[in-house]
């Protein structure tokens, strides 16, 4: 790998002099560029004071106020904030929340998780076995616990012909219901997905009525809904959370990623007011804990970055800027030859490469396609965050883009121009 000296809004530089424009965020996680002064400074004054307290002794007030923020814009209903230090953190504790929940009123036969395939909630074990990424679960299968899934709503592979958006997503949600019936509606404690499906199937948002149908589903069968906005939130689609755009609020959401922009280790669980009440009525506390949850540096890191996009309008900028980088990958990309679908919100797109448009047959994973592209990217000084086995774990390849919330026009364009050379010089190879 090169290595990183520096950084300065949507760029990096390495050790050569090398500039590389960052237009996926690195993982998505970017979302106010590199070496933004303001949080800078918020985190400078934070280690001046305090740079760690456990929470086993004490809260801060950097750590209160971030709560603070958080729940004033939260989903209805979601009352209460967990902060650990990253997404995979976020998940497990969100998992274990849920069991809690369960045991804490009276209902401790419900343990049963249903996720949705080709998901990616995060690598710790829990994470893994709930996630729906093959290839990542594979080697580590033994040492997860039984998970159920279901098919993502994944309208470019998965919608017949013949279907609607509307009857394809009625058709997705059925099979949640289906497989809580299967299992027993008794014993299912949660279903997990991710609001816009980020790396594993390239930002991959719903259809239709999908969520609203998800939502009232869960309600029936007393299931708690987790959304994952681990990638897809903060600010990423256009809203601050993917979940206002489905008219729908989970019972427990995890973030990171953008909740942080990257200046520090930060994620969090947002959950509602009958999960923390069930708590503090029953055995009186959240039983789990990390050394460094709630820690001050982290926290003031991510107050300052959302106050930054807060102040800055930034969430604006995601939408004017989204919709420009769709047009722009649109107009040179929408009758590629091996480009088969250009989708997602916001800031948060994704190109899907294939073989044959007609069949919307894959290359073969055996080109390994996904990596030319990251390799042909970098030379080309742009960062694309490709990925290969979005179908099924094996075949399928992805670019997704996610660039910081700051970028401006002239940067949009120079993005679809680099991935325009980037994808030539990658597909010349396997022609």
């Amino acid at each position: 790998m090169p290595v990183a000296v520096s950084g300065s809004r949507i760029e990096i530089v390495d050790a050569d002099g090398r500039r590389y424009l960052d237009a996926s965020g690195g993982a998505a996680v970017s979302c106010l560029g590199h070496g933004h002064p303001d949080v800078l400074a918020a985190m400078h004054e934070q280690l001046d004071a305090l740079a760690y307290a456990h929470t086993a002794f004490f809260t801060t007030e950097v750590a209160e106020r971030l709560a603070d923020r958080l729940i004033e814009d939260a989903p209805a209903g979601l009352s209460h904030v967990y902060l650990v230090s990253g997404g995979s953190e976020a998940i497990e504790a969100a998992l274990k929340m849920a069991r809690q929940y369960f045991v804490e009123i009276g209902e401790p036969e419900r343990r049963h998780v249903i996720a949705r395939r080709q998901s990616y909630h995060g690598n710790t074990l829990g994470a893994l076995a709930v996630g729906g990424n093959a290839w990542r679960r594979a080697q580590f299968e033994p040492l997860l616990i039984k998970t159920h899934h279901i098919d993502p709503c994944y309208a470019y592979r998965l919608r017949r012909e013949d279907e609607s958006n509307a009857d394809y997503a009625a058709r997705g949600a059925q099979a949640l219901e289906d497989r809580i019936v299967e299992i027993g509606p008794d014993r299912v404690m949660a279903f997990v997905a991710e609001t816009v499906v980020g790396a594993t199937l390239g930002a991959v948002p719903a259809v239709g009525d999908y969520f609203k149908r998800i939502r009232s589903i869960c309600d029936r069968y007393g299931v708690l809904l987790i959304l994952d906005e681990v990638m897809c939130g903060m600010g990423r689609t256009g809203t601050l959370h993917a979940c206002e755009q489905e008219g729908v609020a989970p019972d427990l959401m995890a973030l990171a990623k953008g909740l942080g922009g990257g200046y520090q280790p930060i994620g969090a669980v947002m959950l509602s007011n009958r999960i923390a009440q069930a708590f503090a009525n029953g055995s009186g506390a959240f039983q789990h804990g990390h050394t460094y949850m709630g820690h001050p540096m982290a926290a003031a890191a991510a107050l300052a970055v959302q106050d930054v996009i807060r102040r800055d309008r930034l969430l604006a900028n995601v939408v004017k800027m989204g919709a420009r980088l769709e047009r722009r990958l649109n107009e040179r990309f929408a009758q590629h030859p091996f480009v088969g679908d250009i989708r997602g919100r916001g800031l948060f797109l994704a190109l899907e490469l294939v073989s044959d448009r007609a069949s919307k047959r894959p290359f073969d994973p055996a080109l390994k396609l996904h990596a030319r592209v990251k390799r042909e990217a970098m030379a080309q000084g742009l960062m694309v965050y490709p990925m290969g086995g979005a179908i099924d774990g094996v075949e399928g390849d992805h670019i997704l883009l996610a660039p910081p919330f700051i970028i401006g026009p002239s940067e949009v364009d120079m993005i679809v121009e680099r991935l325009d050379a980037s994808l030539e010089a990658a597909l010349a190879g396997v022609r």
